[in-house]
């Protein structure tokens, strides 16, 4: 069977392929519409049979008729209260089902299999100056999304919080974080070990001063290209979709102070502004077990460990620069579908808007649209926010896997507009 798109506003919410126990689901639904229906007709066809005696009188008693007529509507109120208790009970039980099947109630804190520190983060935890007069609260809620408590994430979150507490934490769990974050277990819960030094960090040269650092960080490049240390990009325009730092922080007209660069690799992007006096917070996740948050903390910059797929963590209209190259094509997760569905890329762009001011730049930065449908489905998106189209360019470029083939990229600078 296959997803399923339910159009709600502008928003579309999609469900998951469906499974063994799904379908087991639809069958329970199906039956209970089907007995619904039986006892319905019954109630409508089924009068009771009247009664006579022996020798029938010809004269009938006065109100006898309206006596009957109450009795059916007795009956038939009986049997419809019947059909209400009946719906009622199976839909308690198909909450029930979808529950255990999105994984709601399996972080339970009384389950013996958990690890006693799991447990214990899991477990409410009343203020200590007792009921908040503001907000009414008198119990901490510990934050842990309920994909955790699902296979394979769960165990792993077991493994994760399975330690001596005060003690190192485990030497093997270093990738366990980002085997997490992957499967949409975020936020992780907080740990009572003490922190290892990373391997990296064991072998780093001593590192140069700010803004020195920016271009000589002490510690082994982690990768190449776009995830290294690249002194072109933004300076020397290689094609026309790609943009120089100047010409774009011209069209902030000089209000461009803090940025956000969603899936940042390296940092590159973010040095390049530092150079500029501009702050720039570079979100960015461990590819391929590279140490990317330790090597942009060592070049002096900001690193945020954050999957695009997560709400950002940061207060509404904060930013006066979103710059992403290929983050658009990162916002899947288990729950959205996959990354290159409309919905997917809808709940991050919508997320982006949030944290962006008005009149705020959004760079989007060579994005790669495959082909023409996904750019007529970026743009339509794009125009759905209003926004003004300062740059904007698409451009071919031949596929490194398939000389034959040419891909299409968008390069835009678009400016948030004033609403309300």
């Amino acid at each position: 069977m296959g997803s399923v798109s339910l159009k709600i506003g502008d928003g579309t919410a999609r469900f998951r392929r469906a499974t063994l126990c799904s379908s087991a689901v639809h069958l329970l639904m199906l039956a209970s519409v089907i007995t619904t229906n039986l006892f319905a007709l019954y109630a409508f066809t089924a009068a009771p049979s009247p009664s006579y005696p022996s020798a029938p009188s010809t004269v009938p008693h006065p109100g006898a008729g309206v006596g009957g007529g109450h009795r059916n509507l007795s009956v038939i109120s009986e049997h419809v209260a019947l059909i209400v208790r009946e719906i009622e009970a199976s839909e308690r039980r198909l909450h029930q089902i979808e529950r255990e099947l999105a994984g709601y109630d399996t972080l339970d804190p009384a389950k013996p299999s958990l690890p006693p520190e799991l447990r214990l983060f899991l477990a409410r935890h009343r203020l200590p100056l007792g009921r908040d007069a503001r907000s009414g609260i008198t119990e901490m809620v510990a934050s842990v999304a309920h994909s955790c408590g699902r296979s394979p994430a769960a165990d792993l979150l077991a493994r994760y919080m399975s330690y001596k507490p005060a003690a190192l934490c485990p030497a093997d769990d270093p990738s366990l974080p980002q085997k997490l974050i992957a499967k949409a277990c975020e936020p992780l819960p907080r740990r009572r070990c003490l922190s290892r030094p990373t391997a990296l960090a064991a072998t780093a040269a001593p590192r140069l001063p700010f803004p020195q650092s920016l271009w000589s960080p002490g510690v082994k490049n982690p990768g190449a290209g776009m995830y290294g240390l690249d002194k072109q990009l933004w300076i020397m325009p290689r094609g026309k979709n790609d943009f120089s730092i100047d010409d774009v922080l011209a069209l902030g007209s000089g209000g461009i102070r803090i940025g956000f660069d969603i899936g940042g690799g390296a940092g590159n992007f973010a040095a390049r502004m530092a150079e500029r006096n501009v702050t720039v917070i570079t979100s960015t996740l461990e590819i391929g077990g590279k140490p990317m948050n330790e090597f942009v903390a060592a070049r002096g910059l900001f690193p945020l460990l954050l999957s695009p797929t997560q709400r950002f963590p940061f207060y509404d209209s904060v930013f006066d620069l979103v710059h992403t190259m290929n983050a658009l094509d990162e916002g899947g997760a288990p729950e959205l579908g996959q990354a290159s569905r409309t919905e997917a890329l809808e709940f991050l762009m919508f997320d982006i808007d949030r944290v962006l001011r008005a009149g705020g730049l959004l760079w989007l930065d060579n994005y790669l649209c495959t082909d023409d449908e996904r750019k007529r489905m970026v743009t339509k998106l794009i125009e759905r926010f209003g926004y003004k189209k300062l740059k904007w360019v698409v451009g071919e470029k031949a596929d490194a896997r398939n000389t034959a083939k040419t891909q299409v990229y968008l390069s835009a600078v678009l400016q948030k507009p004033a609403r309300g």
